[in-house]
């Protein structure tokens, strides 16, 4: 038979969570049967049930809040060294710009770039000891 609560006409638009059973009676007085009452050992039961289930719950919330935690951690600790590496670069940059200068204005003066018999591959070292600073 079905519930005139959802199937009535123009009452379909309901959703399938106003099921019928909200409205009825619970099946056992339906069926004229009568509600045992639960026995103090179901009872127990339920409560241990219970009391388990809160344990686990609470396990479960701290070991996710810890989860957590280490990730927030560990994602500092990456920053920092993000931020670290960022200023390491910009002073390897800073190095090497100064030291590309220094080699220009070098190669200006470098008695060794302006010989004429630079087809040597290996320098003596008398030569090169005359284009280092002192």
């Amino acid at each position: 038979m079905p519930c005139p609560h959802t199937h009535g006409p123009g009452l379909s638009w309901l959703s399938p969570m106003w099921s019928c059973r909200r409205f009825r009676e619970p099946m056992s007085q339906e069926r004229g049967e009568q509600e045992r009452p639960e026995s103090h050992e179901e009872d127990d039961r339920k409560v241990r049930r219970r009391e388990k289930n809160r344990v686990a719950a609470q396990r479960s919330r701290k070991k996710q809040t810890q989860k957590a935690d280490k990730l927030h951690e560990e994602y500092e600790s990456l920053e920092q060294e993000n931020t670290s590496l960022k200023r390491e670069i910009g002073k390897l940059t800073d190095e090497m710009k100064h030291l590309s200068e220094v080699l220009k204005d070098h190669e200006k003066i470098c008695p060794l770039l302006h010989c004429t018999m630079n087809f040597v591959t290996i320098p003596r070292p008398d030569a090169l000891a005359s284009c280092l600073p002192r």
